[in-house]
């Protein structure tokens, strides 16, 4: 079962759930405020193998997994 992320449109915060594909675009509950005035946010991801980035890829170094880094100071 996938894993959806999705955002409250009242209160604003971000959270993920497990659900089947079948109900990924049905209203859920804000875990927070509880409004069920929700939406499916776009999912961003990054993956690589033998050292090259095969998708969502970032300005840094192909040791590190994106964000800031120690060894290319990106």
């Amino acid at each position: 079962m996938p894993i959806y992320e999705y955002v409250c449109l009242d209160c604003r915060d971000r959270f993920d759930a497990l659900r089947p594909m079948t109900e990924a675009d049905a209203a859920i509950e804000c875990r927070v405020c509880g409004s069920r005035h929700t939406s499916r946010t776009i999912s961003l991801f990054f993956a690589q193998s033998d050292g090259r980035v095969v998708a969502g890829g970032h300005s840094g170094c192909p040791s590190c997994a994106g964000g800031r880094c120690a060894s290319c100071a990106n």
